[in-house]
């Protein structure tokens, strides 16, 4: 199991209306190219400039769960209207609580 956060500075937004019509295509776009993934706006709810989308995948190896996390980050990172801040990723074994 996986988790990515990433965090990002919308573009030219002066509301958070404005801000959820750039942040909700952008997940919808990740349900729809990766429907096995959870992904949600998970931070800065009150900011309308920053956004936190957090992705989470379970597989069954490391190498895939890495490997869908690395496309849902390139996903955020090739729109132009927003700047990706920052990526945080956590893999996640069967030891861990």
């Amino acid at each position: 199991m996986g988790a990515l956060t990433l965090d990002v500075l919308l573009g030219d937004v002066r509301s958070l209306k404005q801000k959820r019509s750039v942040v909700r295509p952008i997940i919808a776009e990740i349900r729809r190219r990766f429907p096995a993934v959870a992904v949600a706006e998970a931070g800065h709810l009150d900011l309308h400039r920053r956004a936190e989308i957090g992705v989470a995948v379970v597989s069954e190896s490391a190498a895939n769960c890495d490997e869908v996390l690395d496309a849902c980050e390139r996903v955020v990172a090739y729109h132009p209207e927003i700047e990706l801040l920052s990526a945080r990723r956590r893999l996640f074994n069967d030891h861990e609580e």
